[in-house]
């Protein structure tokens, strides 16, 4: 890859896939996937277009907006647009390349894809977004259709951009069809969609639980640290809550608040904070608001994980690379026995290096890290059923939703977990590696119908 630009965010997704294959025995008993590696490491197409649209004073303004469509070998691509100001290729290929393996381990026909653009939606009005949104789908519904290529949302790409995205595409192709998901129930959406990934998590975390304790524990009586304040955090902490945990922080870009009381967040002050991001509003409008005073610390600048004070367990659900190894041990330090990825690649490699080695040290006493293509793999496994419930022109219950998306994530914990015991040998009393597991899985699978469908040999 020496005559590439460097792209960072990908290499490390590229590298943490490569360094659990190659320390794992499947190289050894198929030695014939470095080949499907190679192959695989390099998206199917990229597509990369301007956007050009009109702000409120009638000037003329320009965005690049991107389309990865990494692999279809096991349906249509999939995965969500962001909007946000840092948005770029390496970015967009890090995501779509861990979208892949994630959507793999759901066990739905899904392939994997990301795109985006760099266009920042905080200070702009909502007529200009809704103008961005039909420019960016003139040229981006030429590339996509609820059989090739089905987007979500992602960061800055509520449900609101959603709904007019769908519009843009049904004006540009007059197709009502299943070509994004995450839409209104009004016009093909699922229930649960906006709380899969939260939800999911925790049910992910519950099972790593039970495991680890032989079935004796739950969330039940768990201080649970959270980062972030959007859909998966919000719905993450008020799944576990739901479930007996005392959350003890949320936070944003600006900085951390942190519960001062023994009850910790309640679902009330979840309610407020949802609101407050949906205003597009940061969380100092709480830590200065008359109602919260002394019920939080509010830290400016700083991440949790080292203002929490023990806790038991970690879910960061901001964004990539929020755990550092600093903060890694400092969790570690702080108590937590598990920790698992709501955000995509939310640990460093040196935070998953920390993890692994205190794993391997400190046996059923040791922190167990989830990684985000297993723990996070909810929200996407929900929008697989949302294709499925606009193909058949249904809708399901909440219930039905809900109960299909704990069976998807149960196995999934499943999957990597006995996918690690057979791959990487654990030592006895040691957890096995679920990064580990997952990756192998979910690569395995994909490598295997690339191979049957001709892409390798």
């Amino acid at each position: 890859m020496s005559n590439l630009p460097s792209e960072p965010e990908f290499e490390q997704a590229y590298k943490e896939l490569v360094s659990t294959l190659e320390n794992s025995s499947l190289f050894k008993t198929n030695p014939e996937y470095k080949t499907a590696l190679k192959i695989a490491a390099i998206p199917e197409r990229v597509i990369q277009f301007r956007v050009v649209w009109e702000d409120d004073k009638g000037q003329v303004q320009v965005n690049r907006g991107y389309r990865v469509q990494f692999n279809s070998a096991l349906g249509p691509y999939k995965g969500g647009l962001r909007f946000h100001p840092t948005v770029n290729l390496s970015i967009l290929k890090f995501l779509g390349f861990e979208q892949i393996f994630k959507n793999a381990l759901t066990g739905l026909n899904i392939g994997g894809g990301k795109g985006g653009a760099d266009f920042d939606p905080k200070g702009k009005s909502d007529n200009e977004i809704r103008k961005f949104c039909f420019a960016f789908m003139r040229e981006l519904s030429k590339h996509i259709g609820a059989n090739t290529d089905v987007p979500a949302g992602d960061i800055g790409v509520s449900p609101r951009e959603i709904g007019w995205l769908f519009g843009a595409y049904k004006a540009e192709t007059k197709l009502w069809e299943g070509c994004l998901t995450g839409k209104g129930l009004a016009f093909g959406g699922s229930l649960i969609r906006p709380e899969a990934t939260g939800y999911g998590l925790v049910y992910y975390v519950n099972h790593m639980i039970e495991y680890a304790s032989g079935g004796k524990e739950t969330f039940k009586g768990k201080r649970v640290a959270i980062s972030g304040s959007g859909n998966v955090a919000q719905y993450a902490a008020l799944k576990a809550i739901e479930l007996g945990a005392t959350i003890v922080s949320l936070s944003d870009s600006k900085g951390t608040i942190v519960a001062e009381s023994d009850k910790g967040i309640s679902p009330d002050e979840v309610a407020y904070i949802a609101d407050l991001k949906v205003k597009r509003k940061q969380l100092t409008e709480m830590a200065s608001s008359e109602s919260y005073k002394g019920k939080f610390k509010y830290i400016d600048g700083a991440r949790p994980w080292t203002n929490v004070g023990k806790i038991d367990v970690a879910l960061p659900c901001a964004t990539q690379n929020e755990v550092s190894g600093e903060e890694g041990q400092a969790l570690i330090d702080a108590g937590a026995k598990f920790i698992a990825e709501g955000s995509n690649m939310g640990c460093s490699q040196e935070a998953i290096g920390v993890f692994e080695k205190h794993r391997k040290e400190k046996k059923g006493e040791a922190i167990w890290y989830g990684p985000g293509k297993a723990a996070n793999a909810g929200g996407v496994a929900v929008s697989g059923l949302e294709m499925a419930q606009n193909s058949q022109r249904i809708a399901w219950t909440s219930e039905e939703v809900d109960s299909k998306l704990k069976r998807i994530m149960e196995s999934c914990f499943k999957n990597g977990l006995e996918t690690a015991k057979e791959y990487v040998e654990p030592a006895e009393g040691e957890f096995p590696s679920l990064v580990a597991g997952s990756n192998i899985a979910g690569f395995s699978k994909v490598a295997a119908a690339m191979q049957a469908q001709g892409d390798w040999w």
